[in-house]
């Protein structure tokens, strides 16, 4: 191509990066429905395409951090490691419980498409039993502090 041994090399590690932090993207079958984040001061760019793009957001907001732009916000530390671990984990929860609630309104059986994963079975007989399933819209609803405070697992409220 005339590329110098250096020039390649810089092209190929640019290449790698990009596709270190994008890769994920192309493979996403269309516009997320949330996007959660962790240090609003940081994502300040991804806050503000989200807003564009009409993808509500909710972040965990620190002292240091202005709220504009965060659909729903979680007050918190976004510094902690812990704390950090803590969010990620209780969001994937949340959103792995909403999955299968989905997937069970539905009338799949969940524990079928477990097995089937677990026996080696190839990924379309996965597919085929979750066909024509919609995942729904995010609901306006607000619930009140003191029922989320009253109903969350007694290890997490006091964890330390």
């Amino acid at each position: 191509e005339g590329l110098t041994k250096k020039e390649r090399l810089g092209m190929e590690r640019e290449q790698g990066k990009l596709q270190a932090s994008l890769g994920g993207i192309r493979e996403m079958g269309g516009v997320p429905d949330l996007l959660f984040v962790i240090d609003v001061n940081k994502e300040d760019l991804a806050i503000a395409e989200a807003r564009k793009l009409g993808i509500p957001v909710v972040a965990v907001v620190d002292t240091n951090c202005s709220p504009q732009g965060v659909d729903y916000i979680i007050p918190g530390n976004d510094d902690a490691a812990r704390a950090i671990a803590l969010y990620c984990d209780l969001a994937s929860r949340a959103a792995l419980d909403g999955m299968s609630a989905q997937l069970g309104a539905a009338g799949v059986d969940i524990g079928a498409l477990e097995d089937a994963a677990e026996e080696g079975l190839s990924e379309e007989v996965a597919v085929e039993a979750g066909k024509g399933i919609e995942v729904g819209e995010a609901s306006s609803e607000t619930v009140a502090d003191d029922t989320v405070a009253k109903d969350a697992p007694y290890e997490l409220e006091n964890k330390e």
